[in-house]
Order: structure tokens, then C-alpha cells, then sequence
């Protein structure tokens, strides 16, 4: 007899609900542009400009949350702006409904959404790591994290995820992303800033120096609530931060005898480029 459970992967990946977008800023924009032609995608979203690109790309726009369908509702707002959101949707929830946030930290977010939801509303806290930029020419091979919260649901999202959309899924809790993302996005995103504060990147350069400037540049011009939310919100940077001063400390401390005892011609002026 054939296996019943290849019929019902099939069936979870061609029956996909309703979509309620919440945030129609860039990446509320970028989520609608790729799940539109999966889902209905309705937009909620309070800026009259944000309703009529809405309007403009033939989505739905809800008048107010009372008016949220059953499916899956998407958090595409900042982190301060929150627990706002989940205060006014709370009421008009329940237990058919998928609630997935794309906030940049994790931690919080899922402590939000466990505090402000209703215990039937399932709950999953999501990272995608990309953005409108890196996903301009499709999702295939880029990365998304899942941090499911409350309920099953979480896995058809990764099945589709996976297998519609080629996406690799990695499955985690919020604080291991939270500390992971200390590293790959909180402290990358400082040493931008940092990098950028010193001023004109030198013309004389190797290849590997052109290789990190660049990989810092990506960051560097990213929203000031980005910027906040993967430094300022995530409690595990400042102890990486302080670590590493500590590391280039020791590290420049180590390298400052050398330089007393170096040649006397170290000293001289460098040699002008020949004009």
C-alpha cells in the first residue's frame, strides 16, 4: 500500500492560507512581491502611503485589525513598535491563526508575542537573513531562521519555505540566535560604523582589505531601527564588544615592543607615488 504521507506534503505545499501583511515598509513589500502569487496577501498598515502601494500592487488593505482573516499574519514592524501591534491584533485572534514576526533580534519578540497573544494563537519567531537588496535576484540558498514558540504550524511554514522557495531553514531557539547573531550582524554592523568613522579607506590595499571594507559597506547604510535593533536590542553584544576591545588591547599592547625596536628607516615618510 502507498504511504499516506507523500499525498499529505503534497497537499501542505499547494494549500497555503490567507496572508495578512502588518507593515507595508521594505520588507512587508518584499514578503508580498515573492508569497503573493501563493496567497491572498491583505496589508495592514496605518500610513496612507504604505495603503496605497498596497492598493497599487492589487493587494487588499484591511480598514483595521478587527478585519484580519484566519491564516497567517505577518509582523513586518520594528521592534519598538511591537507591543503596540500585538496589543491592538490580540483581541481579534485565535486559534486559527499562524502569528510570524521578521525582526532582526529574537528574544524579545518572542517574549512579546508569548506575553501579548492569546495561548490558542500559535506563535513563531522568524529571522530571515536577507533583505530587499540581497533578495533582488530571488531566495534560492539564502538563509532564514525559525524559533518556533508555540504550536506545530512551524513546519509546513519550513516545508514551503524549503521546498517552494529554496530556502535554507535553520531551526533554533531565540537565544542561540540571539547570541549567534551577536557575532554575524551586531557586531559586523558596529565595525561598519567604526570602520566608516576613520575616514577614506587607504588607495594602497590588498585584496583582503577590499574584500572586508566591502562586506562592511553592505551594512553600513542599513535604517537607524536595523542599526538599533542588532546592537542595542540583543543583550549579547555588549559582552562580545567588551571582549574584543580586550582582545585588540592585548593584541596592540603585544605589537608595541616590536615597534621600538624596529629599523630606523621604518620611520621615514613613505615613498611619494611617481606622477
Amino acid at each position: 500500500m502507498t504511504p499516506a504521507r507523500p499525498f499529505r506534503i503534497r497537499i501542505m505545499l499547494t494549500d497555503f492560507p490567507p496572508l495578512t501583511i502588518i507593515g507595508f515598509g521594505a520588507f512587508g513589500q518584499l514578503a508580498a512581491r515573492y508569497l503573493a502569487p501563493q496567497a491572498r496577501v491583505c496589508v495592514l498598515d496605518p500610513c496612507p502611503k504604505a495603503r496605497a502601494r498596497a492598493r497599487a500592487a492589487g493587494h487588499a488593505v484591511l480598514a483595521g485589525p478587527e478585519a484580519v482573516p484566519p491564516g497567517i499574519v505577518l509582523l513586518a514592524v520594528p521592534v519598538p513598535a511591537l507591543a503596540a501591534c500585538l496589543t491592538g491584533l490580540a483581541p481579534h485572534l485565535g486559534a486559527d491563526h499562524l502569528v510570524i514576526d521578521v525582526c532582526s533580534v529574537k528574544e524579545e519578540p518572542a517574549r512579546l508575542m508569548r506575553t501579548h497573544l492569546p495561548e490558542a494563537v500559535e506563535v513563531l519567531a522568524t529571522h530571515p537573513m536577507f533583505g530587499p537588496q540581497s533578495a533582488r535576484e530571488g531566495l534560492a540558498g539564502r538563509q532564514i531562521v525559525l524559533c518556533p514558540v508555540r504550536g506545530t504550524r512551524w513546519r509546513r511554514v519550513a516545508a514551503v519555505l524549503r521546498r517552494r522557495f529554496g530556502l535554507h531553514v535553520v531551526v533554533t531557539t531565540p537565544e542561540d540566535h540571539d547570541r549567534q547573531a551577536a557575532m554575524t550582524q551586531g557586531l559586523t554592523h558596529l565595525l561598519a560604523r567604526a570602520f566608516a568613522a576613520l575616514g577614506e579607506p587607504p588607495r594602497i590595499r590588498t585584496r583582503s582589505f577590499s574584500l572586508m571594507a566591502e562586506a562592511l559597506a553592505m551594512v553600513a547604510d542599513d535604517a537607524p531601527e536595523v542599526f538599533a535593533a542588532v546592537t542595542q536590542g540583543n543583550r549579547h553584544v555588549q559582552p562580545l564588544c567588551r571582549a574584543l576591545s580586550a582582545s585588540l588591547s592585548e593584541l596592540g599592547g603585544n605589537a608595541a615592543p616590536a615597534t621600538r625596536g624596529a629599523r630606523p628607516d621604518a620611520a621615514k615618510p613613505p615613498v611619494q607615488p611617481i606622477r
